[in-house]
């Protein structure tokens, strides 16, 4: 595919944000900050999904539509809340993982271990329509669809071995741009305009971000969740 998910781009008023999830993952800082002089973090293998932490001043008004999922046993629970980490409930009832927030209130879940590759189990958005979601994802990503049924969708990268991309039910109100958005990176000699066509015909829409020229881009997916167009450079 001529483009990959590369990171997750997190909006955060205070930088050590990044800390926290560092140390949270275990992941190391990177030179991924070319985007608003945003600050990275990525595991050992330059090959997985990282985190991108931007600037901003926007207030969290309510449940993010992306969060994350981690993997853990209690003590897990126990050493993220030593951290900074918080419980928080959003309605999830009698569940068998841990709601959690971290320091600016971004909701993650720490789910049991198995059956997982790495401590970033999940990366998970929000669907109305997990279907077809799911198929626009697997084109924008090239990431296949390993399974599907009533709790939503999974897809897998073609390694397999990262984190898988999970979307269902239930659906987060959208108040303005989201907070958190996935972020995709072009491949070396596609041409940019080709490729986002190519996003605009499965479905996604544009994004006005009120800049003339950037190194980036801002589209929709068709459930109005914006997400990023990097250029290689950015997630080297």
């Amino acid at each position: 595919m001529p483009k990959k998910l590369t990171m997750v781009v997190i909006e955060a008023s205070d930088p050590l944000l990044a800390r926290f999830w560092a140390q949270a993952l275990e992941w190391e800082p990177t030179d991924d900050g070319s985007i608003d002089d945003g600050t990275g973090i990525r595991p050992r293998s330059a090959d997985d999904v990282g985190l991108l932490f931007v600037p901003s001043t926007r207030p969290k008004t309510a449940k993010n539509r992306v969060h994350l999922d981690l993997t853990g046993d209690p003590d897990e629970v126990r050493r993220l809340l030593a951290l900074g980490a918080t419980c928080v409930d959003i309605g999830q009832g009698a569940v068998p993982w841990e709601v959690l927030a971290d320091p600016e209130g971004n909701e993650f879940c720490v789910l049991p271990k198995a059956g997982f590759h790495s401590r970033l189990a999940q990366i998970c958005q929000d669907a109305a329509d997990p279907s077809s979601q799911g198929r626009f994802w697997a084109e924008a990503s090239g990431w296949s669809i390993a399974d599907e049924g009533d709790w939503g969708v999974r897809l897998v990268s073609a390694a397999g071995d990262g984190p898988t991309l999970v979307m269902g039910p239930p659906v987060a109100p959208k108040a303005g741009r989201n907070r958190v958005q996935l972020a995709l990176t072009a491949g070396v000699g596609c041409d940019p305009s080709v490729e986002v066509n190519r996003l605009l015909d499965a479905g996604a829409s544009h994004v006005d971000v009120g800049m003339d020229e950037s190194r980036w881009q801002l589209l929709a997916d068709p459930e109005g969740n914006e997400f990023l167009i990097l250029e290689p450079s950015q997630a080297e």
